[in-house]
């Protein structure tokens, strides 16, 4: 099968507001679905901010009745092997490209996050849900498997035995079993509640110089804190978060 490059009927737009870009996703249907198309705009847009020093803070979110409900499956019903293996690694290389971003990344997860619409999450440093959302892996109840990171991202993150109970029977849990299991990080009432969330994220890990964030995301994701601790006193930001230490006065970063 060749695949086209037909518009998606999702869409994905970068909104920038201050030191916060976000991803947002969009449907005529409110319900969101990753298409190849979808997944290769978003890694265009990640290579957009990936560099920019102004971002500070990356969030994604979708706008109607879903986060995201997976993998486009009218699309993967035709393909072939190959197809496959051209899809499962588009979306690894562009969700590995989200994992890597020396911003701090937060899902903002409106509503159901199922399939690759939970891998994307699990992409992310933090996500955030509102109490109606459902989260899960259900591809073993269509007779595949995770095809995006998910088989490794969410047993690292909620361990292996929910992740195999998750997978295997391919239910989803609510967000507050999710929070339970450490699935996400914060459960809201409502979407209307997802920006004062968004913001007190925000607020807290501000405190943080990027500099050191960025080294520690490199150092948790390439086992070499000591490389990355010593880079720190080539940096700007250590001399001031140092002094101001000792001057006994908020630090100014510059990134540096």
């Amino acid at each position: 099968m060749t695949q086209t490059a037909e518009k998606p009927a999702t869409q994905v737009e970068l909104l920038r507001a201050g030191a916060v870009a976000t991803f947002q996703f969009s449907s005529p249907t409110g319900v969101n679905v990753f298409s190849s198309g979808v997944i290769s705009s978003l890694g265009v847009l990640l290579e957009r901010i990936h560099n920019d020093p102004s971002v500070r803070f990356v969030v994604l979110r979708g706008v109607g009745k879903t986060f995201a409900a997976g993998a486009d499956i009218a699309q993967m019903a035709g393909f072939s092997e190959d197809d496959g293996e051209i899809f499962a690694k588009t979306g690894h290389h562009v969700f590995a490209a989200l994992a890597a971003l020396p911003q701090v990344s937060i899902a903002a997860i409106n509503g159901h996050a199922l399939g690759g619409g939970c891998e994307i999450s699990l992409a992310c440093d933090f996500r955030i849900a509102v109490s109606t959302a459902k989260l899960g892996q259900p591809e073993s109840r269509l007779g595949l498997v995770p095809g995006w990171g998910g088989t490794q991202r969410l047993a690292k993150i909620v361990g292996l035995a929910h992740a195999k109970r998750l997978m295997f029977s391919g239910e989803g849990v609510t967000a507050e079993e999710a929070l339970r299991i450490g699935l996400v990080d914060e459960v809201v009432p409502a979407p209307a509640d997802l920006d004062a969330a968004l913001a007190r994220w925000v607020e807290r890990l501000r405190a943080g110089s990027p500099a050191a964030i960025r080294r520690i995301k490199h150092a948790l994701a390439h086992n070499d804190e000591v490389k990355q601790f010593a880079m720190c006193f080539s940096c700007s930001d250590a001399r001031e978060g140092m002094a101001a230490f000792l001057e006994k006065r908020p630090p100014s970063w510059t990134n540096g």
